[in-house]
């Protein structure tokens, strides 16, 4: 009996931790979003400084930049997304028919796949009878363990052109800030290099936490990322100042 009450705080546990889970579509449109911001940008900027501008055009090019390519993330993320849902609809229209029109082949290809899972025998069967006996639970099984596609929710387009926009926006502005308090510009690229190092470690180490990766090894592989983006965009500077061309 004194075990009652944990059946039900267990039953209420599993209910917390399955809201807990990370949703990965989202997680992985933050990062998409807030990396390419902060590596765009910075890449600019070092460019920029390379190439001897002023503080002034520094902040109007990287406006510039931010505004565009927010807009251009989110729609990216947007039409992609929504592409991904039609694909899915799509497919299960053709599933649909596929189960009307061929039903045999159809519970041939759930055999298939219970088949390559090990089962067999009795188990099989009963299994398989289950499975194609409920219309709903045969064509999600198609469609998760034969075409290995996921739904799309009809609000999924607009959900991750947010995400994606709005961290590409944060993400921009991360290098902008010293420019903001600072005259001089090398100052300003050097704080601005030195807080794109920490955001793109902190996503970095914010990936690894609600997933199995290493802290320090995601945190240093978005870092070594960010870095070579904005050391590109120094040496084209670079090369153009030194060319005459700036």
């Amino acid at each position: 009996m004194a075990d009652a009450p944990n059946v039900a705080g267990g039953g209420s546990k599993a209910a917390l931790l399955h809201e807990m889970h990370p949703k990965p579509t989202l997680l992985s449109d933050f990062i998409l979003g807030s990396q390419d911001g902060i590596v765009n940008v910075l890449g600019i900027i070092l460019g920029l400084a390379a190439a001897g501008a002023t503080r002034n055009i520094v902040i109007i090019a990287t406006l510039a930049a931010l505004a565009a390519e927010s807009i251009a993330m989110g729609a990216v993320a947007y039409t992609s997304t929504l592409s991904r849902r039609r694909l899915y609809l799509a497919e299960v229209a053709r599933e649909e028919l596929e189960m009307r029109e061929v039903p045999e082949a159809e519970r041939a290809e759930v055999r298939a796949v219970l088949v390559e899972w090990g089962y067999q025998g009795d188990q099989l069967d009963e299994l398989l009878d289950h499975i194609c006996g409920n219309p709903k639970a045969m064509l999600e099984f198609m469609m998760a363990f034969e075409l290995k596609l996921s739904p799309v929710a009809a609000t999924a387009p607009r959900a991750s052109a947010s995400v994606v926009g709005s961290a590409t926006l944060i993400g921009h502005l991360v290098p902008l800030i010293p420019f903001f308090v600072l005259i001089d510009v090398f100052q300003g690229a050097v704080l601005a290099v030195i807080l794109s190092a920490v955001a793109l470690f902190a996503i970095g180490w914010y990936e690894a936490k609600i997933t199995a990766g290493r802290w320090w090894r995601n945190g240093l592989q978005m870092l070594a990322i960010g870095l070579a983006g904005g050391f590109a965009g120094f040496l084209i500077g670079y090369i153009l100042h030194a060319g005459g061309f700036y």
